[in-house]
């Protein structure tokens, strides 16, 4: 009888073994799977070397991992000895006006590059209410996840407009309340543009304290800090800036497409990622993202225009440059800041809808053509329209540096464009492949390990994206499969409306978006909430 009880009881404790570990991939091959991904090079995202192992997905998660060759599915694919990865996260995107556009929404160019979620509303940027931009973002479906931020400057901008003081209190508590409202919309965190005019104006104290609010609900802070290289208080304080507001609210702080702007700043990446370093010791949660790229992208206006002379808006503006005096003093100004950026001959004109012409000619030649000195011509451009540009202001010795930390995520700072429009950034086509294509088969500069861990479960778990960023039993289908070897970034700076190749198959939300390298017709993305 004893014998007989000591038999069940193990009977028992075995069955409670055999479905509490390995058990669960086998009970999940007795029901067919939607999808099933065999014979791949399994990279889980974590910077863990690749595996053999099966994918079996149902109901848009990974349900099953192992050797399930022999599973019922309603779908195979067959990797083919292809990489098996997370779907990559872009955490500084302005994709999200595209997305908002019907023929746009498909975010082809984003699937291209193996981006399967984004982070938008960046720089401080994007609308104060978030319930409303869902609702837009929905309505025709999305080819990838979006998650939003609440931004700083949109929240000033409907407090102050373009006023260059201290709210008020009463001022201040209605900022607070508007960011409290995005955060209750699903932000995940307070994005902000201190190097734009209006968030120029705010103090650190200001930023503060819409930090503080965003600290009760976990999320994090993300800035494209006040200086990136030498305009104002310097590369190293700007930095220091972000690990202050950071620490003072125990949120988690970004420095956004981490970079030393400008030749006299080449070399600094060093001592910004020491203060870095520093504050993490301590205990304070800093990271960084990055774009693969030697030029950045921005607006004529902000790159040489003194934040003084834009306070008021446009308008002012011309006011203050019909007075002899104060032109001279705007005219000066934008000359340092020119040579900052390296000169006229750095900056290409990248849209400009008052003459579509000139864009794709450097602001040198333009001037040349119009036998006007650089400053001025570029006041006679802004005069008649925004002129988006794109500057060669960076070395590679700083974008390597930067690559290297173990805290910075994989960005591209892009957007969405239709197809031909323009002359862009070719980060919009090709950011996330010219890092694996560049900076890990060609350079060497970080192991494949490390820049897929870059794209996939840093940027998941610094912003608390539930069950992504990682390939594992629970989480969610969002996958990648193609070849280290042969991905490559085809968008050039002279032609850069040109998708990505290499990453063949995209998966988001358990939905095939990309098969072999054929876009289809699905849509499965999601807005997501905090």
């Amino acid at each position: 009888m004893w014998d007989c009880h000591c038999r069940l009881t193990a009977y028992l404790l075995l069955v409670v073994i055999i479905f509490s570990t390995g058990g669960g991939a086998a009970a999940a091959q007795d029901s067919p799977f939607d999808l099933l991904i065999t014979n791949g090079r399994m990279m889980d995202g974590t910077g863990n070397p690749w595996r053999r192992t099966d994918v079996g997905i149902r109901d848009g998660r990974i349900v099953a991992m192992g050797r399930l060759g022999d599973a019922k599915a309603e779908r195979w694919i067959d990797a083919g000895d292809r990489l098996v990865a997370p779907g990559f996260i872009d955490v500084h995107s302005h994709a999200g006006d595209g997305l908002a556009r019907e023929g746009l929404a498909h975010a082809q160019p984003l699937l291209a590059q193996g981006i399967t979620t984004i982070v938008a509303n960046p720089d401080g940027g994007g609308p104060v209410d978030l319930d409303e931009q869902r609702a837009v973002l929905e309505a025709n479906g999305l080819g990838v996840n979006v998650a939003l931020l609440i931004g700083h400057s949109a929240v000033r901008r409907a407090v102050l407009e373009m006023a260059d003081r201290t709210p008020t209190e009463d001022e201040m508590v209605e900022m607070q309340w508007l960011v409290r409202r995005g955060m209750e919309a699903g932000a995940y965190g307070l994005s902000s543009g201190l190097f734009y005019a209006p968030g120029s104006y705010a103090t650190t104290e200001e930023v503060a304290a819409l930090g503080g609010v965003v600290a009760e609900f976990g999320g994090l802070y993300t800035s494209h800090i006040r200086d990136e290289g030498t305009y104002t208080v310097g590369l190293v304080a700007a930095v220091n800036e972000v690990i202050e507001i950071a620490e003072a609210n125990d949120l988690r702080g970004i420095v956004s497409h981490m970079k030393a702007l400008g030749p006299d700043s080449w070399g600094l990446s060093v001592a910004a990622t020491t203060r870095l370093d520093e504050a993490r010791r301590r205990g304070v949660e800093v990271y960084a993202d990055q774009y693969p790229y030697e030029a950045s992208s921005t607006g004529l206006s902000a790159a040489l225009v003194p934040r003084w002379a834009q306070v008021g808006g446009a308008d002012a503006l011309k006011r203050r440059l019909a007075d002899p005096e104060t032109r001279t003093a705007i005219v000066g100004e934008m000359q340092e800041n020119l040579s900052r950026r390296g000169g006229a001959e750095t900056i290409v004109v990248a849209f400009y809808r008052s003459d579509p012409l000139l864009e794709g000619q450097t602001l040198a030649k333009i001037a040349e053509t119009r036998g006007r000195p650089a400053v001025e011509t570029a006041l006679e451009l802004i005069a008649r329209g925004r002129v988006s540009i794109i500057s060669f202001n960076m070395s590679e010795h700083d974008i390597a540096h930067i690559m290297q930390q173990p805290y910075t995520m994989t960005s591209s700072d892009g957007g969405l464009v239709s197809m031909g429009d323009g002359q862009p950034h070719p980060r919009n086509y090709g950011a996330f492949a010219r890092k694996l294509a560049r900076y890990v088969r060609e350079r060497e500069v970080v192991p494949l390990e490390f820049a897929v861990r870059s794209m996939t479960s840093l940027p998941a778990s610094v912003f608390r994206l539930r069950d992504r960023g990682v390939l594992r039993v629970g989480a969610w289908a969002d996958v990648v499969i193609f070849d280290p070897a042969t991905v490559w970034d085809r968008a050039t700076y002279s032609d850069p409306h040109q998708l990505a190749e290499g990453i063949d198959t995209v998966i988001v939300n358990g939905i095939v978006v990309r098969n072999e390298g054929r876009f289809t017709t699905a849509r499965p993305g999601r807005v997501l909430r905090k």
